[in-house]
Parts: structure tokens; sequence; C-alpha cells
């Protein structure tokens, strides 16, 4: 329908590099990655001994995390060896949803073929993001269980061969395993691609009442949505470094 709403579920190509294809998503996952590799390079700059409102507060959501993260694995040695990866995680995810609804993302874009192909768009509308993610999660949990454990107790969670009942219980384990993979990039993925569909039908049809508060909410399911894949992660790490001999 000429001036209908127009859905697309794929990252849309701009083009390509040495037969590598760069989508609308990759190109703002960069602008992302800039905006954080600028920031801490800024505030690495203006760290003082008296800190500021900026530096205490981020100083402070550092101390937090750190010790939520010790309390829950444990270890204060593991919270801060996982403490980059957490943190970077929900960083990304929660910028990148935030900016879903800044001006100029999905709205500047080029014309080809008659067509409008938005420059920007939010990485995490773009599955293979969320996928690429919970392969992150996913293999970074695995290769510290095996770190941790070793290779045979590790998969001794998997393959046990002691009783018929042990046997299945490793079959449930590596399906829910390899369950966490789907889970983590589809629930991501659907979360924020559905609440952009849902603002760009509200926008299409009350375009004076519901977009602004539907965008609202969104932002904060974008931070909710940050929150969650961070904490699933470091939960996930907590059960694959505990000895299957103690695990309930």
């Amino acid at each position: 329908m000429s001036g209908g709403i127009s859905v697309i579920l794929a990252a849309e190509r701009l083009g390509s590099v040495f037969g590598f294809p760069i989508t609308n998503a990759l190109v703002m996952t960069w602008l992302v990655m800039a905006l954080l590799i600028g920031f801490a390079i800024f505030f690495g700059r203006s760290l003082t001994l008296v800190p500021g409102k900026l530096q205490t507060g981020i100083e402070w959501f550092f101390e937090a995390t750190l010790a939520y993260m010790a309390e829950t694995l444990e270890s204060e040695v593991l919270a801060r060896k996982f403490f980059p990866l957490v943190v970077s995680i929900f960083l990304f995810i929660l910028i990148s949803n935030e900016l879903e609804f800044f001006p100029g993302v999905g709205s500047i874009g080029l014309v080809h073929a008659a067509e409008f192909l938005p420059v920007l768009r939010t990485p995490t509308t773009d599955l293979n993001f969320t996928l690429a993610l919970a392969l992150i999660s996913f293999f970074v949990i695995e290769i510290m269980g095996i770190m941790t454990l070793g290779v045979f107790r590790h998969l001794g969670r998997y393959v046990n061969l002691t009783s018929p009942v042990g046997f299945v219980v490793g079959l449930l384990e590596i399906i829910s395993n390899l369950g966490r993979i789907i889970t983590f990039s589809f629930r991501l993925f659907g979360n924020i691609f559905a609440g952009e569909i849902m603002v760009l039908v509200a926008a299409y049809f009350l375009p004076y009442f519901l977009p602004a508060p539907l965008i609202g909410f969104e932002m904060f399911i974008g931070v909710v949505q940050a929150v969650v894949f961070a904490i699933l992660t470091l939960f996930f790490i907590k059960l694959a470094i505990a000895d299957p001999s103690e695990a309930h």
C-alpha cells in the first residue's frame, strides 16, 4: 500500500567492502562503538581526586556492579575477571537500545532503485547482532567452565554414563545450554524489534497522542533488556564454574 507502514525484518545492505556486506545495522554498531570508546577516553582523561557529579555517578555504578558480581560469584577475583565482559555487554546493548528513537536513526538514508534505505538501524533489531552477542556469551560461559573445572569435570555435566537417569539429565543439560543461544538472541531481538513496530504503528494511526508515551515506555524496556542480558550472562557463568557435585 502506497504511503503505508513498511516493516523490513532483515537489516538493509548499503554496500560491500572486499565482498563483506555493509548493512545499516553494522554502521550503527560502529557508531555505538565509537561513542563508547570516545566517552571512555574523555572520562579517563578527566578523572580527578575530587570527583564531580559525573565521575561520582559512574564510580558508584561500577562499585555497585562489582559488589553485586562478587556476591553472586562468591569471589571478588572472579568478579573483577568478568566485570569487563558483563559491563561491556550491558553498556553496548543499553546505548544501542536508547538510540533507537534518536533523531536520524531510521529517518536519514539513501534512495536506491526508488527505495529508501536508512543509513542507521538499531543493532538490536538485527537478529545477526543479537545472535552474535548470544554466541559470545555462550562460548565465554563454556570456556570458563572448562578453565575452572577442567575438561573432564565440565564435560561430565553433559555426558554421564553412570546411570540411565544421569545420562538423561546430561542430554537435558545439553539441550538447555544450546537453548540459551536461542533465548538470548530472540528475547533481545523480539522485544526491541516489536517495540519499534509498535511505535511505528502508533505514529501512523494516532501520530499526535500515542508515539511519545510509547517511546518512553520502549526506552525503559531497552534498559530492562540490557540488564536482563547482562545478568543472565553472569548467572550462567556462575552455573558453569560451580562444582557439578555440589550443584543442586
